[in-house]
């Protein structure tokens, strides 16, 4: 809905897994829509790749067998890409996704939308510092928090977190 509400034409999904937000995504965006969607692992996207391609809509899908980094870092090396893409939806490795801001802030255009998923980790960013987690989890509040806390405070954007699922935060490209 918000991508037709936007009028998106142009996006860019960091981490596809089976790719049932691909695929979403791809049934939300017009027919000369484009989808530059980036995993490093083919075999999960090929599992989903049937769905998608009876939907009639794997023309759209231009996948990327790689890290996300690399790819992003040849993407900003060509003018045509900066301020290219009207959404960007990231679900990938959350160890990178400070790394991944920096770089999509620069290709997404001024009133497009980047959304992060898994914000909240399970609400564990909001629990108290005595609450029982793994190690792993822990360490991935952190992150988050972290996170969380610098797209608060990047004046290039307006942000809202949705308390859906694991969280989502929207950010829209303000400068």
């Amino acid at each position: 809905m918000i991508l037709k509400l936007m009028n998106a034409k142009r996006t860019l999904e960091i981490g596809v897994f089976t790719g049932y937000s691909l695929l979403a995504t791809a049934l939300a965006l017009p027919e000369d829509g484009q989808i530059l969607a980036i995993d490093p692992d083919r075999k999960n996207y090929e599992l989903g790749l049937p769905v998608i391609e009876k939907a009639g809509v794997a023309h759209k899908i231009d996948f990327r067998e790689s890290q996300a980094l690399p790819v992003l870092d040849e993407l900003m090396q060509e003018e045509k890409y900066r301020g290219w893409f009207d959404f960007v939806f990231v679900d990938a490795d959350k160890e990178n996704y400070m790394n991944y801001h920096k770089r999509v802030m620069e290709l997404v255009r001024v009133g497009g939308v980047i959304g992060y998923d898994n914000t909240l980790w399970s609400g564990t960013v909001v629990a108290e510092p005595e609450y029982p987690v793994s190690e792993y989890v822990m360490e991935m509040k952190d992150r988050f928090l972290e996170l969380n806390r610098h797209l608060a405070a990047d004046p290039r954007i307006e942000i809202c977190q949705l308390s859906i699922s694991d969280g989502l935060t929207l950010c829209r490209r303000i400068s």
